[in-house]
């Protein structure tokens, strides 16, 4: 991955910035602690520094989870923005639907397994709400994605749940990893799944006078 990362950074530093001003990512803050979500700025070569915010993430009652997504967005992006008013500062909340039940972080093992056990041989939703917020205004906007789980066997799912990658992820599972293995199918931005969608954030940003 660092081999990988360093190529992508190479390739960026040889287009001449002067040549193409308007494409220009602006440096963001970023106001999460996911290493998944800066993993993904990396790659894609976006300047950015991490303001994590410790908020309450509890959904409320019958909230939605478009709602619920872009409200935890907004609500990191603005606490973010309270020390750092002058700057273009960057929320993001993912969560996982399965028909009408939103799937969170497991609050345990067995939660993990009953987790994947609804996710197994089903297609379902990986919604992230994204809020950017500047000195002048805020935006906020949500991105889709439908992922299919291929079937799977009871130890597949005691196997994976060993490994503790589910664990702090919402949906108990982690597509870029190891829980790779059991994904047969995507519809949609492959980085909303994994936790910040690159398009909807980079046309928030090119479309906003906040840039």
């Amino acid at each position: 991955m660092e081999d990988k990362l360093n190529n992508q950074a190479s390739v960026l530093e040889a287009v001449d910035p002067n040549k193409f001003p308007g494409l220009a990512l602006p440096k963001i803050v970023l106001a999460s602690a996911s290493p998944r979500r800066a993993e993904i700025l990396r790659s894609v070569g976006w300047p950015f520094e991490t303001l994590p915010q410790d908020i309450d993430e509890t959904r409320r009652a019958s909230e939605e989870a478009a709602a619920y997504v872009q409200r935890l967005a907004r609500t990191k992006a603005e606490a973010a923005a309270q020390s750092r008013p002058d700057v273009l500062i960057v929320g993001a909340d993912t969560t996982v639907l399965i028909g009408e039940e939103i799937l969170e972080k497991p609050q345990n093992h067995d939660d993990a397994r009953r987790m994947l056990r609804q996710l197994s041989g089903q297609w379902h939703q990986v919604l992230t709400g994204v809020a950017i917020v500047g000195p002048s205004e805020t935006r906020i906007a949500c991105a889709t994605t439908e992922v299919k789980f291929a079937a799977m066997r009871a130890e597949e799912i005691d196997w994976y749940v060993s490994s503790c990658e589910p664990m702090d992820k919402a949906g108990a599972y982690a597509i870029q990893g190891p829980g790779s293995r059991f994904i047969e199918g995507i519809r949609g931005e492959y980085f909303n799944v994994v936790g910040l969608p690159v398009r909807l954030l980079y046309e928030m940003v090119r479309k906003s006078p906040l840039k």
